[in-house]
């Protein structure tokens, strides 16, 4: 009588077996498949939807008009660049009390021809003092760092446009830069 009860827990648990195995099949693999597909999906779809546009509210960017109008602007705006030259600031190194000294000259480019031109030369004076307050507060080892001039090109770019009341200056090539 024990062999039958042991025969028969052996019978009932092999046809459960397999009446578990023919669910497996595709049933067990959906949700990983779903997993996969959706969440790149979701995942652009928040980015571009979302995220992106917050950003660029925060920051205040604004998106470029659609169409061939904004294509001919550029072209426009571009023909208009104008270089103004800023030549020989000279300043202190931070933290050297005033051993050492850093030169810098500066061409400022932006857009709107000779009023640009103008506009830099009637603000020269703040625009100098704002450039050697921006300048003069990097350490030795600040400009020794490999990015430096891009932080210093980054952070005058931001002063002059502060400085001139608009985004006008568009790029700054540095011409001159030696430490002393």
């Amino acid at each position: 009588m024990a062999d039958d009860r042991k025969t028969a827990g052996a019978e009932s648990a092999a046809a459960e077996a397999a009446a578990a195995a023919p669910s497996g099949g595709i049933k067990s693999w959906l949700p990983l498949i779903l997993a996969v597909v959706l969440m790149p999906a979701l995942a652009f779809g928040m980015t571009k939807f979302v995220i992106v546009p917050e950003l660029q509210k925060s920051l205040g960017i604004k998106e470029p008009a659609e169409g061939g109008s904004g294509a001919k602007a550029k072209t426009g705006a571009d023909a208009k660049k104008i270089s103004v030259p800023f030549n020989k600031l000279l300043v202190n190194i931070a933290g050297t009390l005033g051993a050492r000294y850093l030169l810098v000259s500066v061409t400022l480019v932006g857009t709107g021809g000779e009023a640009f031109k103008a506009k830099v030369t009637e603000n020269d004076p703040q625009l100098r003092d704002m450039a050697m307050g921006a300048i003069s507060s990097k350490t030795l080892a600040d400009l020794e760092k490999p990015g430096a001039r891009n932080l210093i090109r980054t952070e005058l770019i931001n002063g002059f446009n502060n400085v001139l009341g608009d985004n006008s200056v568009q790029e700054i090539y540095i011409t001159e830069f030696a430490i002393q």
